[in-house]
């Protein structure tokens, strides 16, 4: 299917919303997900490829991995994560052109596995486990940046990528519609919403709607469409934002929102009549997000606007914004100047906050988490990978500026809420540090 044509992404688009209702049968989505991974594989082998076939397929399961998750739709529950690495290797094993190998994100590859080195859990606990859960992320986005570090990329092709990415999404929303209570039988409160979220984690799935919202907003700057109507477009807009609203989860929904507007004002440096369009796309985007938020909280009876004000059920401000997560975060921060040098270990920061307050507490937030089980090398590590993203985009014009640095923002502050869980950051951040080919003088008019 050509998702170039605008009747080729509405085909795509309408087969993923059945495909969300299909879902919902645990056998179904076992099967579709091995096959995803079993012809993306094929593919890229047959394809050598040629069109960047290994970024396509993975796109596609990053988007893919709550959902799959959600219905219970793997073999095993990292399923995506290690196949989107898989994916990315082949490519770079098979493609015919050999893409240059970034020394940078060998040495930051490296520099995390002298982390295992230091490892030290009780004896009761797997070292395998420990090690594979704090770092297939990390290892991931190694892999993604050696892949995608100045490769160079259409416009077209990054568009093509990210309705790939925005499918599955689809597909989680028809299943959100089907999974989730009635709104009236949920009793609302100011802590992030189970019920809502399809009975799955709410940050994880705020976190993919947030990258939907993402998607069908730089659709609609481009005027492609995804529906083939534009008012339909509109609404698959709407709601996605009020299904990650009623997540109750705020960090997806506010870096997806905080992603769009440093996408805008790039945007809009690469456009003409630039007054015009700030005041055209400021004001659109301002009414539209103040009257949905508003109608989303009156369903939730204010419960809500009191998530996002930081307010208990009573309407009390509570004294922590971060539900929890500055405890966290200070118990990483001393585990880190306890063991400045090589830190606490992969995996150490879980039982060290464990003997601190006396409950395991796993990290959401992966700037303290490399801070603290890898010491002053997780501060180099974090340098190297602020660094180098900024130093690419800087040589790329204002339209490249607006994806690369909006993809930069989605990594950094997606793993300041919820660590690396899933694929999405990794991958994102490879994303970031890709050439953006661009015509600029015709490109706002593509359709």
């Amino acid at each position: 299917m050509n998702s170039k044509t605008s009747y080729g992404r509405l085909i795509l688009a309408i087969i993923h919303l059945v495909l969300g209702v299909l879902l919902l049968v645990g056998i179904v989505a076992k099967v579709y997900s091995t096959l995803i991974v079993a012809f993306g594989i094929l593919f890229i082998i047959k394809s050598k490829n040629k069109h960047n076939e290994a970024m396509l397929w993975s796109a596609y399961l990053v988007g893919a991995e709550v959902l799959f998750r959600m219905s219970g739709g793997t073999l095993f529950y990292e399923l995506p994560k290690y196949s989107v690495l898989l994916f990315l290797l082949l490519g770079l094993f098979v493609e015919k052109k050999k893409h240059a190998v970034s020394i940078t994100y060998l040495i930051y590859i490296l520099l995390l596995l002298i982390g295992i080195a230091f490892t030290n859990i009780p004896f009761t606990e797997s070292i395998r486990k420990a090690v594979a859960f704090n770092l297939s992320g990390p290892i991931l986005l190694g892999v993604s940046a050696i892949y995608f570090y100045k490769r160079k990329i259409t416009l077209q092709k990054l568009m093509d990528m990210l309705f790939y990415m925005l499918l599955p999404i689809i597909s989680m929303l028809s299943l959100l519609y089907f999974k989730s209570p009635d709104i009236k039988d949920i009793t609302f409160n100011t802590e992030a919403n189970f019920a809502t979220s399809g009975g799955f984690g709410p940050n994880q799935v705020a976190t993919i709607l947030g990258l939907g919202i993402f998607i069908v907003t730089v659709y609609l700057f481009f005027k492609k469409r995804i529906f083939h109507v534009f008012l339909i477009d509109i609404f698959l807009l709407i709601y996605l934002i009020f299904r990650g609203l009623l997540t109750f989860s705020r960090g997806g929904i506010l870096t997806s929102f905080l992603a769009i507007g440093f996408f805008t004002f790039f945007y809009i440096l690469a456009t003409k009549d630039k007054l015009k369009n700030l005041i055209k796309f400021a004001t659109l985007f301002v009414f539209f997000g103040i009257a949905l938020l508003l109608y989303t909280s009156n369903l939730t009876g204010g419960m809500l606007m009191n998530r996002y004000t930081n307010k208990n059920a009573a309407g009390i401000e509570k004294n922590d914004i971060s539900t929890g997560r500055v405890i966290i975060f200070e118990t990483d921060l001393e585990g880190f100047l306890d063991h400045p040098f090589f830190g606490l270990g992969v995996g150490g920061s879980k039982f060290y906050r464990l003997d601190k307050l006396d409950r395991y507490a796993a990290s959401h937030n992966e700037v303290s988490r490399l801070l603290s089980e890898h010491g002053m090398i997780g501060l180099i590590i974090l340098f190297l990978l602020i660094v180098v993203p900024i130093k690419s985009m800087k040589n790329q014009s204002n339209l490249a500026r607006a994806f690369l640095g909006a993809f930069f923002l989605f990594w950094f502050l997606t793993i300041n809420h919820s660590a690396m869980r899933i694929a999405f950051p990794g991958f994102i951040y490879g994303l970031s540090l890709i050439t953006l080919k661009i015509n600029e003088e015709n490109f706002i008019y593509r359709k």
